[in-house]
């Protein structure tokens, strides 16, 4: 199966967030609800002015993907531009082998595709700034960053990661 087959047999946002159990659908949502873009993040994901396919790799109980998948569907909803299409990680790892990380295939994964289905770049996990602390020695900052970022507050570093990856 190639990359637009596989992108063709993914769902959208709000088919994804239905499918999981009630606690991740309303954690999903809340945080959907609460991202609120700084005025020069709207301008540049404004300004992208070619069609992004993303092509998810996503569980709806992932913490993870509770933060970061809202936030593809917050970009989308600023740029038509962007499609989106959600499949799971079950059945699906061989096709993202090669975004493993130390041997296992992280969600998110995002995959970012030109009009004609060529790879521009990905995503996977978190958001830099989070891989960043995570990989510090203070355990005090991790408990911190993983409070923060899991109740959203990191929503924006995921879209200036993203745009940064499109070169936007």
């Amino acid at each position: 199966m190639n990359i637009k087959e596989l992108f063709n047999q993914g769902v959208s946002f709000e088919k994804f967030v239905n499918t999981g159990a009630d606690s991740y659908k309303e954690k999903t949502i809340q945080i959907y609800s609460s991202i609120q873009f700084d005025k020069d993040l709207i301008s540049r994901i404004a300004a992208i002015d070619k069609r992004i396919n993303v092509l998810a790799l996503a569980e709806i109980w992932c913490p993870d993907c509770m933060v970061n998948v809202p936030v593809l569907q917050k970009i989308k909803d600023i740029n038509d531009n962007f499609k989106i299409s959600i499949i799971i990680r079950e059945g699906n790892e061989k096709y993202f082998e090669r975004y493993s990380v130390e041997g296992a295939v992280k969600i998110p994964t995002f995959i970012f595709l030109n009009k004609n289905f060529r790879e521009v770049g990905y995503f996977i996990e978190r958001p830099s700034i989070v891989k960043n602390i995570y990989d510090s020695d203070s355990q005090a900052e991790i408990i911190v960053a993983t409070k923060k970022y899991r109740n959203g507050e990191y929503t924006d570093e995921t879209a200036r990661d993203i745009l940064n990856i499109l070169n936007y």
